[in-house]
């Protein structure tokens, strides 16, 4: 019978042995937090986010600043008309050029051109609208990178305290399987002496069985919170995390929650319709005239990279595009509808943040009145235990009923863990939900 159980328990042994032969890293919620702040992938994929909005505002300069380019042709031609205007260019034109044969039936002449060209924009109220919509969008992707940090701190606390109940369980468990092999042993010498029956060691060696195959999974479970800790803080090294932090009550912050107006997302959904807006605004805009300023300077020569002639062209240049095929009458369209629904998705989002808050307080409230609960019943269970324990080492006692004890106290202690994890997690977002970006 011995050898029997313990062929079955080899591989739960077994697998402890491997857990425990991993390097074990002890480490505290400050010190994740932290490495979390520095290393999360997805708090470098928001900041690029940001980065790249900050990009496309800078580009809207352009509605202020002036367009410079340079460029050097070289070209060859007898072309009548450009020929003679490159001799024009070149300030070489003499009495002879205007031979009649000559101008119909010019030599070849060698042409190179080296311009500056400057364009200025004076009034586009289109490109104004426009840069301000940029601003409000880039503003909203710095909110919308400071709630993600907020939400990567909420899921790295709440990861933790999974590390937490983790380790918790498998103490419990472990204290469990000594109480099931130590009351293994009483039942194994009560049957050679003939006080017990064969069926109530089997139903021991039962509860030795169940408590290794939970304590197989506890151990597990560690294991998986503590590579999605390291995966949080954007590590890979296979580690099993120990915290240095208990598990323990944490108290409630927020004494009079209420949705704060002030908080990240709800400010950048606000600045994302307000984009929305003044994008409507620069289509409508877009029906208006612009008025720009251009110049260039010119140097041409028959010899690369020569200006024996110079000159410059300056001028203000007025455009009105009366009539694009309606494409304008179009954008303008989509873009309302776009304003709007901008605004609608505000709304709604403020809506179901009131609701999510609404729910958050009920849970607390909930988590609060079950902990008292559990507490209270692992208290009486634990009692209950200690009772038949004693009763079952005199002869007074079934080991059914003792075995019963033995699995609600177990049960019992791990839904109290449980539910300190349940209560401390309402608590974390709880503050979530109502802390604010000026915090």
């Amino acid at each position: 019978m011995k050898k029997q159980q313990l062929i079955f328990l080899l591989p739960v042994m077994l697998f402890g042995w491997i857990l425990s032969a991993q390097e074990t890293v002890s480490i505290g919620k400050r010190e994740v937090l932290e490495r979390v702040q520095e290393n999360n992938s997805q708090l470098r994929i928001s900041q690029q986010e940001f980065l790249a909005a900050r990009a496309q505002y800078r580009q809207t300069n352009a509605v202020f600043l002036p367009n410079i380019s340079v460029s050097h042709t070289g070209m060859t031609t007898n072309n009548p008309l450009m020929a003679f205007g490159s001799k024009l260019n070149q300030e070489i034109v003499t009495q002879s050029d205007f031979d009649p044969a000559r101008l119909n039936d010019p030599d070849r002449i060698d042409n190179f051109a080296t311009k500056v060209e400057v364009q200025q924009p004076l009034i586009n109220f289109d490109g104004i609208y426009q840069r301000r919509a940029a601003k409000n969008k880039m503003q909203a992707t710095e909110l919308k990178s400071a709630r993600t940090g907020d939400h990567m701190k909420l899921e790295t606390e709440k990861a933790y305290m999974q590390l937490q109940l983790a380790h918790k369980a498998v103490k419990v468990l472990e204290q469990a399987l000594e109480t099931a092999e130590a009351n293994l042993r009483l039942a194994e010498n009560n049957f050679d002496q003939g006080y017990l029956q064969k069926s109530d060691v089997l139903a021991v060696e039962v509860r030795v069985t169940e408590v290794n195959n939970q304590l197989q999974y506890a151990r597990s479970n560690v294991k998986n919170a503590s590579d999605y800790l390291m995966f949080l803080m954007g590590d890979s090294i296979d580690v099993v995390l120990v915290p240095k932090d208990s598990l323990q009550v944490q108290m409630n912050p927020v004494t009079a929650p209420a949705l704060s107006e002030d908080r990240a997302d709800i400010q950048a959904m606000e600045l994302a319709a307000q984009a929305r807006r003044k994008m409507y605004t620069a289509d409508k805009m877009a029906f208006l005239p612009r008025l720009n300023a251009f110049g260039s300077y010119e140097l041409y020569d028959d010899e690369l990279f020569q200006g024996d002639a110079t000159g410059y062209m300056a001028g203000v240049a007025l455009t009105w595009d009366l009539f694009d095929g309606s494409k304008r009458f179009g954008k303008a369209q989509q873009s309302k509808a776009e304003f709007k629904q901008a605004q609608l998705e505000y709304e709604q989002h403020v809506q179901k943040s009131q609701l999510e808050l609404n729910k958050a307080v009920r849970d607390l409230q909930d988590a609060e009145n079950k902990l008292h609960l559990t507490q209270l019943a692992m208290e009486q269970s634990k009692e209950a235990l200690r009772i038949r324990n004693n009763r079952y080492e005199q002869g007074l006692e079934k080991t059914t009923d003792l075995l019963g004890a033995e699995t609600q106290y177990s049960e019992k202690q791990l839904e109290y863990f449980q539910t300190v994890y349940e209560y401390n997690y309402a608590v974390a977002y709880l503050e979530f939900l109502t802390e604010s970006s000026n915090k």
